[in-house]
């Protein structure tokens, strides 16, 4: 069906997808890692496709789990470069479920964590088309000060963070804000009070909604 495997849930529904949900893991995790979120949110968006597409790359920093790129230089050009590769592979998964499927563009939403949020965050606002949104956990805007230059979409955006998170501090989620708002790009944000790099019951209620609204409810 597309260029990465991995785990999918069909919509909760039992008809046939209207929606597409990507859901893209963090660094040292694969698609099994967001899949579960399927359950919760597919009772918000009953005509969604679920989809958790492992990362291209086995992870460089641990004996198992998949990465998106390395991370092991952790420098701006060097990240810079790592999500611009990466997307390669991303653009082309999307475009092949989304053709699958039979979807367009508007029926998409991207979720991202951590690592997952780095590809969220780069790919969609690159793309032809926008899509229904972008719902990032724990990540941050690589390579932002290039972002007005090659934006070529704007689909609204909800970055959800820990405010104790030791892997990505909640900064990362202020300077996103502020450099996609510059962009003309909806943007809202929701921190979690005393959560570290991971998803919370707040968040995951809010990010529900988010999705539920993006993608028009139960239509």
């Amino acid at each position: 069906m597309s260029a990465l495997s991995g785990p999918e849930r069909p919509p909760a529904s039992g008809g046939a997808a209207r929606k597409l949900v990507l859901l893209l893991h963090g660094l040292g995790a694969d698609g099994g890692d967001l899949i579960g979120l399927a359950e919760p949110w597919g009772q918000l968006v009953p005509h969604a496709h679920f989809a958790a597409p492992d990362a291209p790359e086995p992870c460089d920093m641990a004996p198992m789990g998949r990465q998106w790129f390395s991370l092991a230089d952790r420098s701006p050009e060097t990240m810079a470069a790592g999500v611009a590769s990466a997307a390669d592979a991303l653009n082309a998964d999307i475009d092949a479920r989304l053709e699958a499927l039979g979807l367009q563009e508007r029926d998409l939403v991207l979720v991202g964590f951590s690592q997952g949020t780095m590809m969220s965050l780069h790919v969609a606002y690159r793309r032809p088309a926008p899509c229904a949104g972008v719902l990032g956990f724990s990540g941050r805007l690589v390579d932002g000060e290039r972002l007005a230059g090659e934006l070529r979409a704007r689909p609204p955006a909800l970055l959800i963070h820990g405010d104790a998170d030791e892997m990505v501090p909640v900064g990362a989620l202020f300077e996103a804000a502020i450099t996609l708002g510059a962009c003309d790009v909806p943007v809202q944000w929701h921190v979690s009070r005393g959560i570290g790099h991971g998803i919370a019951p707040d968040g995951l209620q809010i990010g529900g909604l988010f999705l539920h609204d993006a993608l028009g409810g139960a239509a």
